[in-house]
């Protein structure tokens, strides 16, 4: 039996909407989610409970601007710059990190907007310390580049970030539309009937979201060996939101000094893994690779940074899955 909680999470003035996944008894671990742009914690349909009923506890929150966190639709897409973004993940994360060595290990995820927040998170010398207890990073399809049919144009990217500056909180509505995130016809449905889905952004944060993709895709964001333990990446090589080849050529170049590193590319799937058809194979993917690292510093690890290939991806053990065609490291 899972046991869910509802409740919110205060930082500073603000109170953010949160939701908890328990499973019955100790957890073996936890895993600390943030969800991607115009998202919400309630739509990774069955990914969650999966992950509880296998021992993990999942802890998530609608970020500031998203879901019910914004009360009204003055707040829709105020997340604030970059500096506020990374400091309410922190804050989220600290009360969830073990404090003594019985405590489960912590695992980080985020989808999209999400993951390459929890790059920049992970790579950040400002919050080193916390990086250093996190067992686990996880990305689904992380926003480190966008696909080539949503990038803006020069113009428009310079538009922003002057405007940004003039009026931060100039609202835009910039959504991706629901076919292109999922081949399943009832997510797609639901993606467009879901009234927390507002697709507002504010040019801060738009700006903030193009600046973090620039210091990923440009080599400035790196994971440092003494600080992260593990890295797992996942990504669609038909995603149409994020850049599956984008995330490969960060994770090849910028992850060298993790040893437990893996990118796993699932073919032909689009950009939410956890709402395409078979996602089962994605939930047992993370759940498997958590549990495997549980167990502390002798728990087995996988073999040093392979990005996992082109191929169909039937549902296999660990030792199977490494055996598979590889081009290096994935996210």
């Amino acid at each position: 039996m899972v046991n869910i909680t509802e409740g919110t999470f205060q930082i500073g003035s603000k109170k953010l909407f949160t939701k908890t996944w328990l499973p019955d008894g100790t957890p073996k671990a936890k895993l600390v989610f943030f969800h991607g742009f115009s998202d919400h914690i309630d739509r990774y349909y069955n990914f969650f409970p999966y992950l509880a009923n296998r021992g993990i506890a999942v802890y998530g929150l609608d970020q500031r601007g998203w879901g019910r966190s914004a009360v009204s639709k003055s707040e829709w897409g105020l997340t604030g710059p970059t500096s506020q973004v990374l400091s309410d993940m922190a804050a989220f994360l600290k009360p969830q990190l073990p404090s003594s060595p019985s405590d489960p290990a912590v695992f980080v995820m985020g989808h999209s907007m999400g993951g390459g927040q929890a790059l920049m998170l992970a790579g950040s010398d400002d919050y080193a310390d916390l990086v250093k207890r996190v067992r686990g990073w996880m990305c689904e399809s992380p926003y480190v580049g966008l696909s080539p049919g949503m990038q803006p144009s020069t113009l428009l990217v310079f538009a922003g970030r002057l405007g940004a500056k003039i009026l931060p909180h100039k609202k835009m509505v910039n959504g991706v539309p629901p076919e292109k995130l999922s081949r399943d016809p009832e997510v797609v449905k639901s993606l467009a009937n879901d009234p927390l889905l507002h697709n507002t952004g504010t040019l801060e944060g738009l700006s903030g979201m193009l600046d973090r993709s620039l210091a990923l895709t440009g080599g400035k964001v790196r994971m440092r060996g003494g600080r992260v333990q593990a890295l797992w990446v996942g990504h669609g090589d038909e995603d149409l939101g994020t850049s599956c080849e984008a995330t490969k050529r960060w994770f090849e170049s910028c992850t060298g000094e993790v040893a437990d590193k893996l990118m796993k590319v699932y073919e032909g799937w689009y950009h939410q893994l956890h709402a395409e058809p078979g996602r089962e194979e994605f939930y047992e993917d993370v759940a498997g690779w958590i549990l495997e690292r549980a167990g502390g510093d002798q728990a087995r690890r996988a073999e040093p940074g392979p990005v996992e290939g082109e191929g169909s991806h039937p549902k296999a053990t660990e030792s199977e899955t490494l055996e598979a065609k590889t081009v290096g490291a994935k996210l």
